[in-house]
């Protein structure tokens, strides 16, 4: 007879499965506050509506002190760790002294109730923050992190951090470089926008230093690796997403210095509020001192008086804040960086890579007198059909958007940095650059050598046929961007750039930029930007993608990359990194940071406003412990609620 599959305990059945892993660390976590909850709700039952034999004192004590050791034992345990290193006043201190303090006075249920809220306000805290990391770790994990290394007579798909110094990885086209190394075998053209801030693709000889962030255009390239991924670009985003939740705003950094201060004043307060009335009994017979009644006064001002709402739900606020944008592909490294965006005026952008694609089109044809535009453009294209270079490709786009039959080359040979010399239908055709007209000594119009943009010159039968002025396009949204900004309460927008002045001014009007600069090296952007500080009440903020731009992130009030394909000086200078590389969220990020800062504000006066009311109310002798308790962990966690909203509701940011 076949055994059975599953185990069987006394023949009584199947056995159970243990709980999995992440079941049991859940239940841990949860268990000690559900079973406070049990007993509480149990005890206060029998308090209310059964015989008072089933409770004596002492098994009443030991009932709510059962209820009460599961959430309060590791707070009594944080307290006295701090008193160790001589923290004496935090809200560790002020929750031990006023719930052993209620266990004193026989308020249990009042006790357990104080600890047990506050440890649940703590379990929303702590969900929310790991919901926040989850957000952005899942944003960073997004990033290319995968390296085709050659290893023997085969490829391997591996994590880049386990590529030794020294070993071969192969890139294919449209993928980008890993890790740093250099070039082998054969020439290959890169788009080096993201480091250079240079719209045009550089092609690189065998030997030639590649970077990582680089993107291969044109064929497969292998490459040696010279530097380790733990000084890759992603390691360092990483080590940045770590450090952020460390560079507190200023509201926050308010609140703890506050905190420091506040708590010894209250217990001095809670310690007056008990020792007042004794002295003024010794002088005044006729006012009659109880100690029990003045002290749990006492401990409900205590009890309202901890710093819980602000403590807890301002940082989270905050969090919630960089885990929102995270969600929209904006990192903030810190909360400081979320406040400065809120009073951002001006913004200042580079243009290449950062308002443009990088991908080239045909912005303009010219031809001599007597040659018919399209045939031009045809004979070009034709030409042009046997390359993989952007700017050839962006002709043949060209040329097929406007249906142009295309012939193949009876003869054809590239020169290199000069362009194709080739045969089509009995002409000699010459397509590329000045210097390919020079080396043919064929003459031009001087004027092309600065024309703005690339200029593709031809040559038919010896002769100057014409030109092709083949230059970047905007990103698809980059004037919504300019428009939502405007919307954000942008006032002064301006572009700088290294590209030709033409270009960047024809660009900036037709985003709708009033103010724009060309021609531009980094000490020059510099200038530009510390002119714009000087301007009594600008906040600025500059945009950029490129190493030439790590100077003014640097400088400028709050710095923001582009990080898809931004450099990693950029990345690592800037306050702000877009990681979908979209402009239009530069508007968002600000929108996020306001409403970060309005929930902050929300629950400082909420926290203060409640506190107030009931810390009179307790002083007076009007409030119980009950009111004490919603006082005070009552509130937290509709902070840590209205926080949370940051977290789950981020559509309207």
């Amino acid at each position: 007879m076949a055994r059975e599959n599953h185990s069987t305990c006394c023949g009584c059945g199947p056995v159970m499965s243990p709980p999995s892993g992440r079941a049991r660390q859940i239940l841990k976590i949860y268990l000690p506050v559900i079973g406070s909850l049990l007993l509480l709700v149990v005890g206060i039952a029998i308090d209310n509506f059964a015989d008072g034999k089933i409770f004596s004192r002492q098994v009443r004590l030991c009932w709510y002190l059962l209820a009460y050791l599961p959430v309060g034992w590791p707070v009594l345990k944080e307290a006295w760790e701090a008193l160790v290193r001589k923290e004496i006043f935090n809200e560790f201190t002020l929750m031990s002294l006023a719930t052993l303090g209620a266990f004193l006075i026989g308020e249990y249920p009042e006790g357990v109730a104080v600890m047990l809220f506050y440890s649940a306000g703590e379990l929303f805290q702590e969900a929310a923050v790991k919901r926040a990391k989850r957000n952005i770790n899942a944003l960073l994990e997004a990033r290319p992190d995968a390296a085709t290394v050659m290893r023997g007579d085969a490829t391997e798909r591996v994590a880049p951090e386990t590529v030794a110094v020294g070993e071969r990885v192969e890139v294919k086209a449209g993928e980008r470089v890993p890790l740093d190394g250099v070039l082998l075998e054969q020439p290959a053209t890169f788009n080096t926008a993201a480091l250079t801030g240079e719209s045009l693709p550089r092609e690189i000889e065998p030997g030639g230093e590649v970077l990582a962030g680089m993107i291969a255009v044109d064929r497969v390239a292998r490459v040696t690796v010279t530097r380790p991924f733990a000084q890759s670009a992603l390691a360092r985003i990483l080590r940045l997403v770590q450090d952020a939740a460390e560079r507190k705003a200023p509201v926050e950094r308010f609140i703890h210095r506050f905190a420091r201060i506040y708590t010894p004043i209250v217990v001095a307060l809670a310690l007056g509020i008990v020792l007042v009335p004794w002295g003024v009994s010794l002088f005044a017979p006729d006012f009659t001192y109880q100690f029990g009644e003045w002290f749990r006064r006492g401990l409900v001002f205590l009890v309202i008086a901890c710093p819980c709402a602000l403590v807890i739900s301002i940082p989270l606020g905050y969090f919630g804040g960089i885990g929102a944008a995270s969600r929209r592909g904006i990192l903030f490294k810190g909360g400081n960086y979320l406040d400065a965006v809120t009073r951002l005026n001006t913004v200042v952008m580079d243009k290449t890579g950062t308002l443009t694609r990088g991908l080239f089109e045909v912005q303009q044809v010219s031809v001599c007198p007597g040659i018919k535009e399209e045939e031009f453009l045809r004979v070009v294209a034709s030409v042009e059909a046997s390359s993989t270079h952007p700017i050839a490709k962006a002709i043949v786009r060209h040329g097929e958007r406007l249906a142009l039959p295309l012939s193949v080359p009876d003869a054809l040979r590239e020169i290199a940095g000069c362009g194709i010399e080739a045969t089509v239908e009995g002409q000699a055709i010459l397509v590329g650059n000045a210097r390919l007209l020079d080396r043919a000594s064929i003459p031009f119009p001087d004027m092309l050598r600065s024309t703005p943009g690339t200029v593709i010159l031809c040559a038919l039968d010896g002769r100057y046929a014409g030109h092709v002025v083949v230059a970047d396009t905007p990103k698809e949204d980059a004037g919504e961007a300019i428009v939502a900004l405007r919307q954000a309460g942008i006032r002064h927008l301006v572009m700088l750039s290294g590209d030709a002045s033409a270009i960047v001014t024809a660009l900036a009007a037709r985003l709708g930029i009033e103010e724009a600069y060309g021609d531009l090296l980094p000490e020059g952007k510099v200038a530009h930007l510390e002119r714009l500080k000087a301007v009594p009440g600008a906040c600025v903020a500059f945009v950029g993608d490129g190493i030439n731009d790590a100077p003014v992130l640097a400088l400028s009030d709050v710095g923001i990359a582009m990080g898809g394909l931004g450099s990693d000086v950029a990345i690592e200078t800037a306050d702000v990194v877009i990681q979908t590389d979209q402009p239009i969220k530069i508007a968002t990020a600000i929108r996020i940071g306001r409403r970060t800062r309005r929930v902050v504000i929300q629950n400082i006066l909420l926290a203060f406003g409640v506190k107030l009311l009931v810390l009179a109310l307790g002083a007076a002798g009007l409030a119980t412990l009950w009111e004490a308790v919603f006082a005070d962990v009552g509130v937290a966690l509709l902070a840590v609620f209205n926080a949370s909203r940051l977290l789950v509701n981020d559509r309207r940011a």
